[in-house]
């Protein structure tokens, strides 16, 4: 392996057998011998199985629930694998930690691994949280007096000091992990590897860790893999990354691609498909027959600076003469509510329907303040102050360009975020 590659994988593969424990494996296991021992073939069930997408019924008894990975990571990066649930990202993170073995590949990595998986991993219920330092210090090949010289700062970073010397199945869930952290960051692993665990630390243990893990990579060029749904970590803490889908990656690139990626999977953004195909109708009353944005049917915008005007028509049928508005609200990429217009709250009147037919209409135009970047927009219709009759979620996507400040440098979010004072 490569001196500048710490870990490598090679076409690497996980199966699992669906059902019940001993549900017809003996047979299946007498097979897997005969093929491989007698007649010197390869094993016949990895030609099975079906890929790992949840959500469907499969076909088979088998699933990959990682196949054909291939990738590498140089030393002292910070790599970020995000990926819905299922997507098998704790899945690739056990194989590397050795907690179960691949069906098919390598896997190589240079140096000792830390890995925290899961609230209390390598931690023994009955032992002390000071036991459990130097246990899991003597796993990863450490000396006693190594571990001794450590043992204060793993403490004081836990925050768990007061019961260092009780059995740690007394520990709350976030004490558990503070120590699990604390114990894996500071042991000087050249590898750590940190599951989405950390999301049951409190705020405050948060922003600790992810301040000790760009330490670690950046300060003491030691490499990590983080797994997180927290896409802004994500953004703040990895220079590169990848996305799981189905148990194989799906895309790979620096993490601000890889998180606007994953980002546009959940916003259908699939060519062809207008605003009026992502209204979900709540009042089967309701009809809608065309949304215009900008003068166009389409579910993409560019906001070019200066212009940042957004007109939106709604065309359709209801049954009843009631009183109606377009509620709009701006997300940002990370999914995060910025502002919410609601006409019937701001002017105190709302759009009056008078036939069967109506077409609504709203504008919102956004602050010049705002930096260049991918937004979202919600966009519902209601019965003000009644109910809801129809909504969007986050449908209509607005590139926000153009933006320069008086020195010609391009009002970029990661550099003055969403606003530019």
């Amino acid at each position: 392996m490569n001196k500048n590659i710490a870990i490598s994988f090679d076409s690497v593969g996980k199966q699992y057998r669906l059902g019940l424990v001993s549900t017809g494996t003996i047979s299946h296991d007498l097979n897997r011998w005969w093929a491989m021992n007698v007649l010197h073939k390869e094993d016949p069930y990895l030609k099975i199985g079906d890929t790992n997408d949840r959500s469907t019924k499969g076909e088979s008894d088998y699933v990959w629930a990682l196949k054909d990975i291939n990738f590498k990571v140089e030393e002292g990066d910070v790599v970020g694998i995000i990926g819905k649930n299922g997507a098998g990202k704790s899945t690739l993170l056990k194989l590397l930690s050795r907690v179960t073995a691949p069906t098919v590949g390598n896997i190589t990595y240079r140096g000792r691994i830390a890995s925290l998986l899961e609230v209390g991993t390598g931690f023994h219920p009955e032992m002390t949280g000071r036991e459990n330092i130097y246990m899991n210090g003597a796993i990863m090949g450490m000396t006693k007096a190594e571990i001794t010289r450590k043992l204060d700062e793993i403490v004081d970073f836990s925050g768990c000091e007061r019961y260092i010397d009780t059995p740690v199945k007394r520990y709350s869930s976030g004490m558990t992990v503070r120590l699990g952290f604390a114990v894996a960051a500071f042991l000087e692993p050249e590898i750590l590897v940190v599951d989405e665990v950390l999301a049951v630390g409190d705020a405050e243990f948060q922003k600790k860790a992810i301040g000790k893990m760009q330490d670690v990579s950046k300060g003491e060029g030691r490499t990590v893999l983080f797994v997180s749904h927290n896409m802004a970590a994500v953004r703040s803490l990895c220079k590169n990354g990848f996305v799981l889908k189905n148990g194989q990656i799906d895309f790979i690139g620096s993490a601000n691609e890889c998180v606007d990626y994953y980002l546009s999977l959940g916003k259908n953004r699939i060519e062809g498909d207008k605003l009026i195909k992502s209204f979900k109708i709540k009042d089967k009353a309701l009809h809608i027959n065309k949304v215009i944005v900008n003068g166009n049917d389409t579910d993409v915008i560019e906001l070019n600076y200066p212009d940042r005007t957004i007109d939106i028509e709604i065309q359709g049928h209801y049954a009843d003469r009631i009183p109606m508005d377009i509620e709009l609200s701006l997300y940002s990429e990370n999914e995060v509510l910025i502002a919410k217009k609601t006409p019937s709250l701001s002017t105190g009147e709302s759009h009056i329907i008078n036939s069967s037919d109506f077409r609504i209409a709203e504008k919102i135009v956004l602050p010049q303040f705002f930096t260049n970047g991918m937004y979202y927009m919600t966009i519902e219709i209601t019965h003000p102050k009644v109910s809801y009759l129809a909504v969007a979620e986050q449908a209509l996507q607005i590139n926000v360009t153009g933006n320069i400040t008086s020195q010609g440098i391009s009002v970029d979010r990661n550099i003055f975020g969403f606003i530019y004072l």
